[in-house]
């Protein structure tokens, strides 16, 4: 008989002694905590573009399925729910890396709403994410239907993370964009860049 069945039998014999004819049930802590994470994992829902980073779109592929997303010489006199093109609100997006700057004007131009990350309540490097962006457009797009606004046209200006995210703000409040315009300047004969950062 090998040492490890001698073992067995001595501990089934003294668990029939003391405790009787009761057998225990026994599971490992490691065991239980891989399953509660399995079932954890299991329960949450799937991550959300917010949390994750934005997702870029092929523009090539939407090009080939619709001909009239350029605009044309028809297009300010073209109606959108019975208000020609060029007497449509603007809502103007400023992003930067550090902060997002919404501000909502009528056709004309002259300054209705404008929030930022920063009045909305984020603080210092939590500016510059797509979380406040986002929540900036959903709040000042609030105002705007509490004002009567319905459709606007966008205009995105800057490189940063909440260029995407303010665009679905918008969206997710209950605007209706028409169009959306990147009037992000570029330089065709820049200054010499800064030197490289060294880390």
């Amino acid at each position: 008989m090998s040492l490890l069945n001698q073992l067995n039998l001595l501990s089934r014999l003294m668990r029939r002694t003391v405790f009787g004819n009761v057998k225990s049930f026994h599971q490992t802590a490691a065991l239980c905590k891989v399953e509660d994470r399995k079932a954890m994992l299991a329960s949450l829902p799937s991550k959300d573009e917010g949390t994750i980073g934005e997702r870029s779109i092929d523009i090539d592929s939407m090009i080939d399925k619709k001909t009239s997303i350029f605009p044309d010489a028809n297009t300010p006199t073209a109606l959108f729910n019975g208000v020609p093109f060029n007497e449509i609100p603007i809502c103007h997006i400023r992003v930067s890396p550090n902060n997002t700057i919404i501000s909502i004007t009528d056709a004309k131009g002259v300054p209705q709403f404008i929030r930022s990350c920063g009045i909305e309540g984020f603080k210092n490097t939590r500016k510059g994410t797509n979380i406040a962006a986002q929540a900036t457009a959903i709040s000042i797009s609030t105002r705007a239907i509490e004002r009567g606004y319905k459709t606007v046209r966008v205009t995105v200006r800057g490189l940063g993370p909440g260029r995407m995210s303010a665009i679905k703000g918008l969206e997710m409040a209950g605007l209706n964009i028409i169009s959306i315009t990147d009037t992000t300047p570029v330089s065709w004969n820049p200054p010499r860049p800064r030197k490289q950062r060294k880390l």
